[in-house]
């Protein structure tokens, strides 16, 4: 009695951790779905760009029903266990399997179109620097993206300052915009803005992931092993 007591507590910690991460999950969905507008957005005019970067637009919806399923299977599982119903630790079990099962399939895939992926970015560094020189300056819509983008990233154009050389904006004032000069962004022309050289969203985004690279694979071993833990705790106190 004992041991199946200390077998339930875990049970009901393993899932309540399980249950934490479906709604941390769900909330960055939503803050995904909120601020994509500003990385995607700044693309929707670029040629032959949209369409592939289309299944990005889907990221935060993707993240927000997976974060609904792991807090299901989390609620699930503490019930099973708090109930002793067996029917409800099976079906926890099964669930928590197949999420497993898919978070290695998805690993293995991301390693295997990673340089694919590098490759596809590489390629539209061109098209979308000129698409900020048509159009940065002259659409609001645009205008107002990379704004939000490189005010939020702290960064310039997708490549650097250069992206914005012959744009409608700096033709008209003769000046570049105030992100691709960090100390006097008042004053930013092109001399300022190549001596101090602010680097590009691209570099940025590229830079935040490789910095946070670590925490990122520590708490996916993290949530795998909570996963498995659960998976077997789960079956035990089915047999029991």
């Amino acid at each position: 009695m004992i041991c199946k007591g200390i077998l339930k507590i875990l049970m009901v910690v393993f899932n309540s951790a399980i249950l934490l991460a479906g709604v941390a999950t769900v909330i960055i969905g939503v803050l995904v779905e909120i601020s994509r507008k500003h990385v995607l957005g700044v693309l929707d005019n670029v040629k032959d760009i949209s369409p592939k970067l289309a299944p990005l637009a889907n990221a935060g919806y993707l993240l927000i029903a997976v974060g609904a399923i792991i807090a299901f299977m989390g609620f699930l599982g503490c019930c099973g266990a708090c109930c002793e119903n067996k029917c409800m630790l099976m079906l926890f079990f099964i669930i928590i399997l197949i999420v497993f099962v898919a978070e290695v399939v998805a690993a293995v895939l991301a390693l295997i179109y990673q340089p694919t992926a590098e490759k596809l970015l590489g390629e539209i560094r061109e098209k979308v620097a000129k698409s900020i020189r048509e159009n940065y300056g002259q659409k609001d819509v645009i205008t107002i993206a990379w704004n939000e983008t490189m005010s939020l990233m702290k960064c310039c154009g997708y490549n650097n300052y250069t992206d914005f050389t012959g744009s409608l904006f700096v033709n008209n004032t003769s000046k570049y915009p105030k992100f691709c000069c960090s100390t006097t962004p008042e004053t930013c022309d092109v001399r300022r803005a190549n001596s101090e050289l602010v680097e590009g969203c691209f570099n940025a985004v590229v830079k935040l992931v490789k910095n946070n690279s670590a925490l990122l694979g520590g708490v996916a071993i993290c949530v795998a092993a909570i996963e498995v833990a659960a998976m077997i705790v789960s079956l035990i106190l089915y047999k029991k």
